[in-house]
């Protein structure tokens, strides 16, 4: 995967100000965290997504939206939003939110 400074500037705008929020490389991309947690990560395929082991049905469902697989291995819990899909604001905020939900219910790191 190869970085998109583009998407990853729209994602940092619906973090911004967050409490607790870094980030770095990672994948071949750059991912926010929180308090330590892995949150999501942008790269040139679209916006990878943690919404949780079971948590991420809802999401599937939606076109441009497919699970992430990590090399063969897909990662439960885990979406891979296309950059037209996440275009969409309101579920781009959904999205961030459900992610931000999760993330902060994980045990302190």
């Amino acid at each position: 995967m190869a970085r998109d400074s583009g998407l990853e500037e729209i994602v940092r705008e619906y973090l911004e100000n967050l409490p607790g929020l870094s980030g770095k490389a990672m994948f071949g991309s750059w991912c926010w965290l929180v308090d330590g947690g892995l949150l999501c990560c942008a790269s040139q395929d679209g916006v990878m997504v943690r919404l949780g082991k079971g948590h991420e049905a809802w999401a599937l469902e939606i076109d441009g939206i497919t699970p992430f697989i990590n090399g063969q291995r897909p990662m439960p819990g885990w979406v891979l939003v296309a950059p037209e899909t996440f275009a969409d604001d309101a579920l781009a905020r959904e999205l961030i939110g459900t992610a931000l939900a999760f993330v902060q219910g994980l045990p302190p790191k």
